[in-house]
């Protein structure tokens, strides 16, 4: 039932007809000639039913009136300045006025509020339509900001937010799109695109990876040797982060290390990292040399001024020195490293983990929460991974994988980037295929972290949240357009996933005509 049949009512000997949005009950002739053998007719709504939303709201109470729609002359008010912003946007995308703070409410207003509750989850919200008004109120802005979003799409969706009261908040506090721009350059424009969709969707993280081996893809004032051609400057992305913070989106960088660091090697070859025989090793970093790490601590430092957020991906994995047979052997500059840093019984792995813990060291200064990839974490190494990192899982096919329990039952927080689900890689390289939103939907959900086999429900709180990722493998396989497509369903497969990991109530079929009239 869409939201515009809330307008339902039944009079007299229960004949029904439309409420216009004029107010007018836009009966036929038949219906009037019913009704006017009844004197003094009433009108009496049925209950409303839930909004159709992606994500879906947790709850609906359902109630009897005509709900409310947008019309001239409506204002939106806010009962703190600290929701101007929240309040500002709804407005203009309702075609509402802005009225700021007021104590009065009027007929028709939305009023956006914080509830004081300190205890309650940040993003939750309670949005109530009753007697032609809106109040959308939460703890937080994030919370407020949330229901104008489930506001918004009602009015899309259907022309009218039904009565009743929503209750809503997310299973998970990590819902994330990650963007490979590294090997694949993205415009600005494009980026912001998503950030507004991503928004509108309730998604609260961008990843951007913007360093491998393909291309540098940010402006540096520390390094501006290792910069790509094609590269967005640091004022767009300070445009972006500045945008995705208004509809609170947290940007989340990544200069992976100590692998996938082409571009800065191909300004600095010396810091190169050669084996036995002196071949250099693709996209990896010499990390036995000092002066590798103070490279990579003046990007790290230089770019936390620019990215504001609260997390970090260090990255870690693919360090190509840990996939031959015999580390030790094949790179003795490294073992040689690790035996005076670790002593005798020091290893490559040893020394490999020290540097993603001193990059952490860096970042940390920086008050950020890390996470690396799975594969950057090493079994059986006497220097351990620091214990702050969370595991960022995506694949279970490097040499010696282990399983996600392994991270959980060690007491890991994880973040799921399963590749089987949620890899989205530019021309289908190797065994990768894109992943529909119908597959995501109906067989995915943050506790499947690797293959199609949920972890046991124990672990559950560990599990954060999860994030879809776009790699740019084969950057030429796709345009811009044919990415922002592609990627369309799954998004909104994931989200809903993410906010309410259940069986969704909707089938694939419904899902996707909602999206459709949502736009």
């Amino acid at each position: 039932m869409t939201a515009a049949a809330v307008g339902t009512v039944a009079v007299g000997v229960g004949i029904g007809f439309w409420v216009s949005a004029d107010g007018s009950d836009g009966r036929s002739t038949d219906s009037v000639s019913a009704a006017s053998t009844s004197p003094s007719p009433t009108r009496s709504y049925p209950l409303s039913q839930a909004p159709r939303t992606i994500p879906a709201v947790s709850s609906h109470t359902s109630a009897r009136g005509p709900g409310w729609r947008p019309a001239h002359g409506q204002r939106v008010v806010v009962s703190d300045r600290e929701l101007a912003d929240e309040g500002q946007l709804i407005a203009r995308e309702l075609g509402l006025s802005y009225a700021g703070e007021k104590d009065d409410v009027r007929a028709g207003d939305v009023r956006l509020a914080l509830s004081g509750d300190e205890g309650a989850n940040p993003e939750s919200y309670t949005m109530t339509v009753r007697g032609g008004q809106v109040n959308i109120s939460g703890p937080a802005d994030a919370g407020v900001f949330y229901g104008t979003r489930t506001l918004k799409q009602e009015v899309h969706g259907g022309g009218t937010a039904p009565e009743g009261v929503v209750r809503d908040q997310p299973a998970k506090p990590r819902r994330g799109f990650m963007l490979d721009i590294a090997r694949k350059p993205y415009s600005a424009a494009w980026i912001e695109d998503r950030v507004r969709e991503l928004g509108d969707l309730k998604f609260n993280e961008l990843g951007l990876h913007f360093s491998d081996d393909q291309g540098f893809r940010i402006a540096s004032t520390s390094h501006p040797e290792v910069v790509s051609e094609d590269h967005l400057t640091k004022a767009q992305v300070k445009q972006i982060v500045d945008l995705a913070a208004s509809r609170h989106i947290e940007v989340v960088p990544e200069i992976d290390s100590p692998g996938h660091l082409g571009a800065v090697l191909a300004a600095h070859p010396d810091l190169q990292l050669r084996n036995a025989q002196g071949i250099a090793t693709r996209g990896a970093i010499d990390i036995s040399e000092d002066a590798s790490a103070a490279v990579l601590d003046e990007l790290l430092d230089e770019y936390a001024d620019l990215f504001s957020g609260g997390y970090w991906n260090l990255g870690g994995d693919e360090y190509q020195a840990l996939v031959v047979d015999d580390p030790e052997a094949s790179y003795p500059q490294l073992a040689d490293a690790a035996r005076q840093k670790y002593g005798s019984g020091g290893s490559v792995a040893d020394l490999t983990t020290g540097w993603l813990n001193d990059r952490a060291d860096t970042v940390r200064a920086h008050d950020r929460t890390m996470r690396v990839w799975n594969d950057g974490f090493f079994r059986g190494t006497s220097v351990e991974s620091a214990k702050d990192l969370e595991v960022a899982y995506w694949t279970g096919k490097e040499i010696g994988a282990r399983q996600p329990v392994e991270y959980l039952s060690a007491g890991r927080k994880v973040l799921n980037y399963n590749d089987e689900f949620l890899y989205y890689v530019l021309g289908q390289p190797q065994t990768f295929v894109y992943p529909t939103g119908q597959r995501i939907y109906e067989r995915w959900t943050p506790r499947v972290l690797r293959g199609t086999t949920a972890v046991p429900a124990q672990y559950d709180a560990q599990i954060l949240g999860g994030s879809f990722a776009v790699w740019s493998d084969i950057a030429n396989a796709q345009t811009q357009d044919q990415v922002a497509a592609g990627i369309r369903m799954p998004l909104r497969a994931t989200v809903q996933k993410l906010w309410d990991p259940g069986k969704p109530a909707m089938s694939w079929a419904e899902f996707k005509k909602l999206a459709d009239r949502l736009g």
